[in-house]
């Protein structure tokens, strides 16, 4: 059983990443930081609580972290996941309630509880792992392992803007993790979006999902999300598709050969164009990355059909 603390800032492809790592035999999720990002963080956090709820998950400590970034204020919220951040999905009402700490102090302790075998997921702004990096310098060598979705190294960028959405809305943020782990015996697996683009829902493949599960309040939340999820990607002349940037993150976290990675030091640019990550693939300088460059598509949504389909159907 491997122990995972996520830091998310709930929209719906985190959403989907959260309900894969409940859904799996292999995840032990020992806490959850939510952020800012997508939306703001109290409704993350409601987001967050209020799956744990339709999920009947255990009693997983939920802590409310930053939100604004280390240096200004949060570009406006994007609209790609609707105002709460799940699309046309409703969520249940629940007694749940955030923990008293903030997530500098529950990515701190989950870290030290579960030294050498923690793993760390970051699906949204890096400013909760930053500020705990701050208060505790030694948190790199207290993690198993550390994956993170964010950067763009193809040079595409994101729409018409040079840098993918959680680096941007915080650089300083990743600029501190990737120095932080410069020359570190584990480097963070970076999924950046030349990689999870690669793995692209279709109605198709929802459709196998649902079959799946069968009916359920689970999977009629996935599918709500996802329904909006795939016309905000219309909407942006992307097709009728949703990527799976988040959930894919959350299965290598759990699993690290999913995908090939190449060692590389990654650089933040904080000035303009603001969140654009640089990537020096040579020898010459202390690695802080291990960035994705492939995957297999077919078999990350075998996982996802075969780990969240089953579980979905058996949330009533």
């Amino acid at each position: 059983m491997n122990p995972v603390f996520v830091d998310v800032d709930t929209g719906i492809d985190d959403a989907v990443a959260l309900v894969y790592l409940l859904a799996s035999a292999d995840a032990d999720l020992v806490g959850i930081a939510s952020t800012g990002g997508n939306i703001e963080v109290e409704q993350v956090c409601a987001n967050n609580l209020g799956l744990l709820e339709l999920c009947r998950a255990a009693a997983i400590p939920v802590c409310k972290g930053a939100d604004e970034p280390l240096s200004g204020q949060w570009p406006e919220h994007t609209k790609f996941h609707g105002p709460k951040g799940l699309g046309y999905a409703e969520l249940p009402s629940t007694e749940r309630r955030i923990a008293s700490y903030d997530a500098t102090t529950a990515w701190i302790a989950a870290a030290r509880a579960n030294a050498g075998n923690l793993i760390g997921l970051v699906t949204g702004p890096l400013t909760n792992l930053a500020l705990a990096l701050r208060a505790e310098p030694a948190l790199p060598t207290l993690l198993r392992r550390l994956v993170i979705m964010g950067g763009v190294f193809d040079g595409s960028g994101q729409g018409n803007v040079a840098a993918e959405w959680n680096i941007r809305v915080d650089p300083e943020a990743a600029s501190e993790v990737f120095a932080a782990w410069a020359g570190q015996q584990q480097l963070p697996i970076v999924c950046g979006l030349d990689l999870t683009r690669q793995v692209v829902m279709t109605p198709d493949i929802l459709a196998k999902l649902v079959s799946t599960a069968g009916p359920s309040p689970l999977i009629q939340v996935i599918g709500d999300a996802l329904r909006f999820y795939f016309e905000s990607h219309q909407a942006r002349d992307l097709g009728y598709v949703a990527y799976m940037h988040d959930p894919l993150a959350a299965a290598v976290a759990l699993d690290p050969d999913l995908v090939t990675t190449r060692a590389a030091t990654v650089e933040v640019e904080l000035a303009d164009p603001r969140g654009l990550t640089v990537a020096d693939w040579s020898s010459d300088r202390k690695p802080n990355a291990l960035i994705g460059i492939g995957v297999d598509p077919a078999a990350f949504f075998d996982r996802l059909i075969g780990r969240v389909g089953p579980f979905a159907g058996r949330a009533h």
